[in-house]
């Protein structure tokens, strides 16, 4: 009873409810929220500190920005998607405030389309030398199975292609990069009304912002091969796994391209399976199965083998050798 009385009094003021209307189409910083609302720094930032300690609000740190969103769950996120549905949508003031809303996402899609357009070129000739997207994309769906992925984080997220791909499973989906660019690419791609269970965050993949047994389904797509330790990250996304919860891999098989690491800035050129193997059982994570994509044939030239990994972390460690077994007779 306490709690939501709480809620309640938190809302009850205009700004706090034109604040509420604009989180529920997704979530901004307090630059942002101030150019929308045309309010003080100070004014705005007080609201949201107050309903956020209400349980209203989500609040996430990226470097020197704040996000800020309505809660996902809990009875707070249930009172501040309640009271949004209950706003008048012919009012004029929140009219004002969404024209505002949706000037700025014009100007996030303008930004991240020219941060595609300056980079398009290296992305496009590394995609033309391996296994289409589509078919990887299908492998990796295939190999996930269809039922429902609960708690689901897509590391190194990039462009968020893969976190759009398996958010359809999941009851809620994060995507975690240590770059702001490819994040504003993220977001501009995921449209707020189609992908409500999405977020995307700044984040070290060494040092994710989860707790320990938070995730029950992880994927880092095309990561490794950029990264000094990935037997660091590979811990790291065993230490944030549920006891059962999977892990699924995917990369480029051992090549000879040198030019990717001149060009593309690859710290490997490839990841061999048995490399692969040693690192899962360090951290604690057992191989179930393994799936491994040629290349094109393009007039002879050399391609690049991309390799699918499915790992989980088993409820007895002594199921990690039984696992390994298994999964190497599979391959």
């Amino acid at each position: 009873m306490e709690e939501l009385l709480a809620g309640l009094r938190a809302i009850a003021e205009t700004t706090r409810l034109r604040l509420l209307f604009v989180l529920s189409h997704g979530e901004f910083n307090v630059s942002e929220l101030i150019q929308i609302l045309g309010q003080s720094q100070p004014r705005v930032s007080r609201h949201l500190k107050l309903m956020a300690e209400a349980g209203l609000l989500s609040r996430y740190k990226e470097g020197s920005w704040v996000l800020f969103r309505l809660r996902e769950q809990a009875r707070g996120g249930a009172l501040a998607r309640a009271i949004v549905d209950l706003l008048p949508a012919s009012d004029s003031l929140l009219a004002s405030d969404l024209a505002r809303l949706e000037e700025i996402r014009r100007q996030r899609s303008e930004a991240a389309t020219d941060y595609f357009r300056k980079n398009a070129e290296n992305w496009e000739k590394l995609r033309s030398l391996h296994v289409r997207e589509e078919d990887v994309e299908a492998a990796m769906l295939r190999l996930a199975g269809w039922s429902p992925l609960g708690a689901y984080l897509d590391l190194g997220t990039g462009t968020g292609r893969v976190l759009k791909l398996f958010s359809p499973q999941a009851q809620h989906a994060i995507g975690v990069d240590s770059s702001r660019e490819m994040l504003a690419v993220a977001r501009a791609n995921l449209d707020p009304d189609r992908n409500r269970n999405i977020q995307v965050r700044h984040g070290d993949i060494y040092a994710l912002p989860f707790p320990n047994a938070s995730a029950d389904f992880i994927t880092i797509h095309q990561v490794l091969h950029y990264l000094d330790e990935p037997i660091r990250a590979l811990t790291e996304a065993a230490r944030v796994l549920k006891p059962g919860g999977r892990l699924m891999i995917v990369d480029f098989a051992p090549h000879e391209l040198e030019e990717m690491r001149e060009r593309h800035a690859h710290r490997r050129l490839g990841i061999a399976a048995d490399h692969m193997f040693g690192w899962l059982e360090r951290a604690g994570l057992g191989l179930d199965q393994c799936e491994v994509l040629p290349p094109p044939s393009r007039n002879g030239s050399q391609g690049l083998t991309v390799s699918i990994w499915l790992a989980s972390r088993p409820a007895q460690p002594r199921a990690l050798a039984r696992n390994r077994a298994a999964a190497a007779v599979a391959g």
